[in-house]
């Protein structure tokens, strides 16, 4: 199951490399999109991710909480909401706007609305991603990842023996 926009968003970073470039493929169906605003929106949804997780690990870029926020709700005030109520169905709520100004809309919208809850840091060995727990069981991003953690927990207790 894909992560929301936002969360898949701050995935594009690795301990070692920026993968923003080949990321934003999957944002080329909406349009231009300005790489230095992406990259701001990145670093600060990641700094507030890190607050409402009470993520342990050292960041992987440094900005201050006033500066993520603002980063954050200026790049939201790009984009804007409009409901449709077709006839025959249930009011929807659309974004319009520049991808970085809805991508901004919707980690919002995750980290003010009940998602926030769920959103966990993956503390896998050398793991800087992201994920929303939607399983009781699930604890860690992918299972790449909790194997590596389960064999370091191994290593961990039989190099003590």
């Amino acid at each position: 199951m894909p992560e929301p926009l936002p969360v898949e968003l701050m995935n594009t970073v690795r301990p070692d490399e920026d993968q923003l470039d080949d990321a934003v493929a999957w944002l080329d169906p909406v349009g231009p999109v300005d790489l230095d605003q992406l990259r701001d929106l990145r670093t600060a949804l990641r700094r507030l991710a890190a607050d409402a997780t009470d993520d342990p690990r050292a960041p992987v870029t440094a900005m201050s909480r006033p500066d993520a926020l603002t980063t954050l709700n200026s790049l939201a005030g790009l984009a804007r909401t409009e409901l449709s109520w077709p006839a025959d169905g249930p009011p929807e709520r659309t974004l319009h706007g520049p991808a970085v100004g809805v991508i901004a809309t919707l980690g919002v919208e995750l980290l003010a609305g009940e998602a926030r809850g769920r959103l966990r840091a993956c503390l896998a060995p050398n793991c800087v991603l992201y994920f929303v727990k939607e399983h009781t069981r699930r604890e860690w991003c992918s299972p790449n990842c909790g194997n590596r953690a389960r064999v370091a927990r191994h290593y961990q207790r039989h190099r003590q023996d």
